[in-house]
């Protein structure tokens, strides 16, 4: 686990501190007041994972060409 703050990770950071949060958890070995912070820290990057997520989909964009092939801008994908 690292000091950084979740609301300061990218997708990637808090990914990859959510497995390792998920396998110490998975295996059992930590005192149950440990387990107790881990699993809120896991929350905490869950839900990270999910802010992230939704902003990478609200930048999803349809590119619209003109007739030779170059963007013309971009349109909102609908659903997101």
């Amino acid at each position: 686990m690292t000091d950084k703050p979740v609301d300061e990770m990218s997708f990637e950071e808090a990914m990859a501190e959510l497995e390792a949060v998920v396998g110490q958890l998975e295996r059992g070995d930590v005192a149950l007041e440990a387990s107790i912070e881990l699993y809120e820290r896991g929350a905490k990057l869950k839900a990270r994972c999910e802010v992230k997520l939704k902003e990478a989909e609200e930048k999803v964009a349809a590119i619209t060409l003109d007739q030779d092939g170059n963007p013309t801008g971009t349109t909102p994908v609908e659903g997101l």
